[in-house]
C-alpha cells in the first residue's frame, strides 16, 4: 500500500511539473505554437482538397446514375403493369402503329410521322407535337433508334 501511495505521489508531482512547464510558456512561444498549428492545418487541408473534390464528383456521378436507374425501373414497372408491348420507333413505325399508342389521335399520329426524324423521344414535347401529359402516357412505349 505504501508503494502505491509513493507511485501515485510521483505521478502527481510529474504532472504538476509538466503543467508548470506549460504555464511557464511565454506569449511568444504560445503564438509560435499556434502559428505552427495553423500552418499544419492549412497544409493538411491543401493536400486533402483534391481528393475531396474528386470524391464529390464521383458522388454526383453516382447520384446521376442512381436517378437514371430509378427512372428506368419506374418505367419498367409501368410497362409491366400495363402489359408488355413492343416499342414503337418514332422514326420508322407506320402511322397505324403510332395511332395504336394509348391516347394518340389520328391527327397526333400524323403530326408525329410528319416531324421525323427524331434524335430523342422527348422531342415530341420540346417540338410541341404532344402535350407533356400525353407524352407521359406513351413514353414507356416509344423509342428512337
Amino acid at each position: 500500500m505504501f508503494r502505491k501511495i509513493n507511485v501515485s505521489m510521483l505521478l502527481i508531482v510529474f504532472l504538476l511539473i509538466g503543467l508548470s512547464g506549460c504555464a511557464g510558456e511565454t506569449d511568444q512561444q504560445r503564438r509560435d505554437r499556434e502559428e505552427k498549428m495553423r500552418q499544419d492545418a492549412a497544409v493538411a487541408t491543401a493536400k486533402a482538397k483534391p481528393a475531396l473534390e474528386a470524391a464529390g464528383k464521383e458522388i454526383n456521378q453516382a447520384a446521376d446514375r442512381a436517378v437514371e436507374d430509378a427512372r428506368a425501373a419506374v418505367q419498367g414497372a409501368k410497362e409491366g403493369w400495363s402489359g408488355n408491348h413492343e416499342l414503337v420507333d418514332l422514326n420508322i413505325s407506320t402511322e397505324e402503329d403510332v395511332k395504336g399508342l394509348p391516347g394518340i389521335t389520328a391527327h397526333e399520329a400524323h403530326a408525329i410521322i410528319g416531324h421525323r426524324p427524331y434524335k430523342d423521344k422527348h422531342e415530341l414535347v420540346t417540338r410541341h407535337i404532344l402535350a407533356q401529359s400525353t407524352y407521359d402516357g406513351i413514353s414507356g412505349r416509344i423509342t428512337v433508334r
